[in-house]
């Protein structure tokens, strides 16, 4: 028997389930999972805050594993085309289904707007198999978009980046950071650290962090942030007034919110400069209501506005191949601050809703390397 953790639904505690080894059809793939990690989302998914979801759901969207098993016929192939073998430390990008034909994927090239779109560990029944990372093997459906990583890539290394690394690219490319900008980065979990070290790759001339978390606050420092600013330390004009001493009374060339704190917004909206561009990348679900002045805010500043909501494969194939690249010049496995046994799932929950940790991972016991 394969064991799994199942999220019930909002606010029910995390309960163990044993499925029987699957049979795949041809062209699926199972994973024996390494490593899932636990973030943001499944903090939401717990709280009841995202729609549609079909609990209960086994969680754990980003994971890595070794290839286990292979559906029969022509073996499935990752994005590169190759076939996968079997003992492959491979990824997978955990949106599946997308129909390839509709308004949005045809002519939009909008995928993450599909509307026949399933994402593992979010809207895929637990009832209907091992369709999320926090179990010992993942049944990985046929057409599933799979990354092998390369063999110097630590996987707890891209662990570390997880989900964030794909959305903190999406955001920096909508940004189109150029060399000399100063950017701000509002949150300091995984979405916004990724942010920051892409900032610097993308030759900014000065990166500002503005989030909370002692743990958090200490990970923006050592991915390299100029200047760290405490939202608990500092009012919000206090963080405005610091902004424009450092900037030339301008604001910053590019903002990327990466907070899910609706409030955030309009704040972030006033630290950009006139004429900049305003990426909204951390409200991936409904957490309320904020206000801003049409005319004051964003108007008469000719300010640039962008949505981020999630990423699709290609955001995740470029993600690995830049750690793969720069690992060694941002520690991104430092950010891993707790390992969990799928007995631990639900403290690794509640530490990651209470920000005790910067990423924790679930690393079933079948799944040591």
């Amino acid at each position: 028997m394969i064991s799994a953790v199942v999220m019930p639904g909002p606010g029910a505690p995390l309960e163990p389930r044993a499925y029987e080894r699957p049979d795949l059809e041809p062209g699926a793939v199972l994973l024996r999972t390494l490593g899932s990690e636990v973030c943001g989302t499944d903090v939401h998914l717990w709280e009841g805050r995202l729609a549609g979801v079909p609990y209960p759901i086994i969680p754990g969207h980003i994971s890595v594993g070794k290839v286990a098993e292979l559906g029969p016929g022509a073996p499935a192939r990752d994005i590169w085309g190759e076939p996968l073998e079997i003992g492959q430390t491979v990824t997978f990008h955990d949106v599946h289904g997308t129909c390839g034909q509709c308004w949005y994927c045809t002519v939009a090239h909008a995928t993450t707007r599909c509307p026949e779109r399933k994402v593992y560990g979010v809207t895929m029944p637990a009832d209907e198999g091992l369709f999320g990372g926090w179990a010992e093997y993942v049944h990985l459906k046929p057409g599933v978009h799979v990354v092998a990583l390369p063999p110097d890539l630590d996987w707890r290394a891209f662990l570390a980046g997880g989900c964030g690394l794909p959305t903190a690219l999406h955001a920096a490319t909508l940004g189109e950071i150029a060399f000399g900008d100063t950017v701000i980065v509002q949150g300091t979990g995984p979405v916004g650290l990724c942010a920051m070290a892409l900032a610097q790759l993308r030759g900014a001339g000065q990166v500002i962090a503005i989030g909370g978390s002692r743990v958090r606050l200490q990970a923006a420092g050592r991915l390299g942030a100029d200047l760290v600013l405490d939202i608990d330390a500092m009012t919000p004009d206090e963080r405005l007034e610091t902004v424009r001493d450092v900037t030339g009374g301008r604001g910053a060339d590019v903002t990327i919110e990466a907070t899910g704190v609706p409030a955030a917004v309009p704040e972030g909206m006033r630290l950009t400069r006139d004429a900049g561009r305003y990426v909204v990348a951390g409200q991936y679900t409904d957490t309320g209501d904020a206000t801003f002045n049409p005319h004051r805010d964003l108007n008469r500043r000719h300010l640039d506005v962008r949505g981020c909501w999630g990423s699709d494969a290609g955001h995740l194939w470029r993600g690995v191949q830049v750690l793969a690249r720069y690992q060694r010049l941002f520690p991104w496995a430092s950010l891993v601050s707790g390992e969990y046994d799928l007995r631990d799932a639900q403290r690794a929950l509640e530490d990651v809703a209470a920000q005790r940790v910067v990423k924790a991972l679930i690393v079933p016991r079948a799944g040591r390397p």
